[in-house]
């Protein structure tokens, strides 16, 4: 046994399974309870029974699939990660996505890989994850990111914030500092409803479809701001 493997089994590595499809889960479980120092302490098939038995478990990694019947691991991951904030998610699909691995590394996820990746190579990034790293290639990130702005828009961001109200501002503030519309209605005092409208309604303004993209923008503001001072 390893030095790590013999740390790790001194307290296990707790990992939280979802996947909508019962033999994917069972092959997940498997593979990982047989590993040393590893220990799956539940699971779940859906987006609703993750976020209801996540939290009480307290895994130290959950391995999340993006697909889901009722919504999406990504909305999961941020829900759990705004109870748990020490909790890494590893994001898993069958989907080579760009678009979804804008909204995990978003979201918070620190890991992402497809369901093609061998047994032991996910064994491994559950262990990665689970000391705090990232498997999140940082040019990868910085790239992705860049994609989604638009080379036309010769607008400054000061003028495309400008048609904002002074609400619509604090909200976008916090969706790039990664809150969940739960955790931003807290900070403004408002109800879910009414964030997401004021969401809603700023995507409109600033005109994109998308939480992530408003999000970079949000980023883009903060680092001009920045440099400003």
């Amino acid at each position: 046994m390893t030095d790590a493997a013999a740390a790790s089994a001194e307290a296990p590595i707790r990992v939280f399974l979802l996947d909508d499809h019962e033999v994917v889960r069972r092959g997940l479980r498997d593979l990982l309870d047989a590993e040393p120092g590893i220990e799956v302490v539940g699971e779940a098939s859906t987006a609703a029974q993750a976020v209801a038995r996540g939290p009480a478990l307290r895994p130290d990694v959950a391995v999340l699939d993006i697909r889901l019947p009722d919504g999406d691991g990504i909305t999961v991951c941020r829900e759990l990660r705004s109870r748990m904030p020490e909790l890494a998610c590893l994001m898993l699909t069958s989907f080579d996505d760009e678009d979804a691995l804008l909204d995990a590394i978003m979201a918070g996820a620190v890991g992402y890989v497809l369901k093609q990746i061998k047994g032991a190579d996910l064994v491994s990034a559950v262990r990665t994850v689970a000391t705090g790293q990232s498997m999140l290639d940082p040019a990868t990130t910085a790239r992705l990111l860049h994609s989604l702005r638009d080379p036309e828009a010769a607008a400054p961001q000061d003028a495309r914030l400008a048609v904002l109200s002074e609400r619509e501002r604090s909200v976008l503030e916090l969706i790039g500092e990664g809150l969940t519309n739960r955790q931003i209605a807290e900070e403004l005092y408002l109800s879910e409803k009414t964030v997401k409208n004021h969401i809603s309604r700023l995507l409109g303004k600033l005109g994109v479809e998308r939480r992530v993209q408003a999000a970079v923008i949000a980023a883009e503001v903060r680092e001009h701001d920045r440099g400003d001072h």
